[in-house]
């Protein structure tokens, strides 16, 4: 419950900053039979799909290490699930990640990589 619970508060931070960065939220927590697609948003006309990864430790890694290449697949399949399922065939895409590291109950560090990572 508390993994969770720190999860949220991450996403929750998360679509804060990508609001304040310009961008359009059209999703949060999309679930299909693959899976789940943390954030969905526009930045312009670029369909990007937000993999959250929060931390308050560095004894699991950082929060950009939790994204592996089996994720990535994953991320990946969710991703044609959402295109196809919402008629985006011809949307430009990007996966992006974002990592917050806990500091403080009211604080905390966020790094968010555009373009994280490309998929075939």
């Amino acid at each position: 419950m508390e993994q969770r619970r720190i999860g949220d508060r991450g996403e929750d931070a998360a679509v804060a900053y990508l609001e304040r960065s310009g961008m359009t939220i059209v999703e949060r927590n999309w679930r299909c039979r693959h899976g789940e697609l943390d954030i969905v948003c526009f930045d312009d006309e670029v369909l990007v799909l937000v993999e959250v990864k929060t931390r308050t430790t560095a004894r699991a890694g950082t929060g950009e290490e939790a994204v592996s290449t089996q994720k990535q697949r994953k991320l990946a399949r969710l991703a044609r699930e959402y295109v196809h399922t919402n008629g985006l065939h011809e949307t430009p895409m990007r996966f992006d990640v974002i990592a917050i590291r806990v500091i403080a109950s009211d604080r905390a560090m966020i790094r968010h990589h555009k373009d994280a990572f490309a998929v075939s």
